[in-house]
């Protein structure tokens, strides 16, 4: 089990090369492309991760242990990350960092509203990035001492992860969706077809998303999806 100290003086002390080192960072996150470039990060960085993949899963993680860094993904399966932001905020005695990460840019109000210390647009993908708005937000006696080389090093996942995220949204269509899956699943797939560069699949999800806003039938931007998604399973993510 975790220390319940966030930054206890056990811990290993950071390096230049791995700044993080020590820290573990909880990613509450739905996509697997998007948590296995936050892996990725902290790999390089030196923090240990672990995910929670919704809200419901993120508070068992909280019960057992207390991370260094919480980034919470502003739109989640079972509500807002603005909601667990803003909880998480308000225990008197949290050390941990929180941050939020969305692939909205305009999100980014909500979030800081919401109690949020920092705010990464998707797809996160550079190491420095990464790292500067961990470390400036950690207790001096936290940070790496002295000078250290910035590498401005860029994370890309294999493309294997979105096939995963693509699977997830061809299960959400297994059975006719509600509306509020429909909702979900045109922010889902945008965040995750922009991180990746799928136009198509992008411009698809964004045109579910204008019908359901307009509160119109979305039939036809359903299917539109849904045969985006049956040809990425088929060609493995020709894109």
């Amino acid at each position: 089990m975790d220390t319940p100290d966030p930054f206890s003086a056990h811990y290993p002390t950071p390096t230049a090369a791995r700044p993080l080192l020590g820290l573990t960072v909880l990613v509450v996150e739905d996509s697997r492309y998007a948590c296995e470039a936050v892996r990725l990060l902290c790999l390089r960085s030196g923090a240990r991760v672990r995910r929670a993949d919704c809200i419901r899963s993120a508070r068992r993680h909280l019960q057992v242990y207390r991370p260094s860094v919480v980034l919470i993904d502003m739109g989640l399966p079972d509500g807002d990350g603005a909601d667990l932001i803003a909880e998480l905020s308000n225990i008197e005695d949290t050390e941990s960092i929180i941050l939020a990460t969305s692939g909205e840019p305009e999100r980014e109000n909500a979030a800081i509203a919401a109690g949020a210390q920092g705010f990464l647009p998707k797809p996160i993908t550079s190491l420095a990035v990464f790292q500067q708005m961990v470390l400036e937000k950690l207790p001096t006696e936290r940070r790496p001492k002295g000078l250290r080389v910035v590498l401005d090093e860029k994370i890309t996942p294999e493309k294997i992860a979105y096939h995963d995220d693509i699977t997830h949204a061809a299960e959400m269509l297994d059975t006719p969706p509600d509306g509020a899956t429909l909702d979900y699943l045109a922010q889902f797939l945008g965040g995750v077809a922009r991180s990746v560069n799928d136009d198509g699949m992008a411009d698809a999800a964004q045109a579910l998303a204008r019908k359901r806003a307009a509160g119109e039938a979305a039939t036809s931007e359903t299917a539109q999806i849904a045969g985006l998604i049956q040809q990425r399973l088929t060609d493995r993510i020709a894109i």
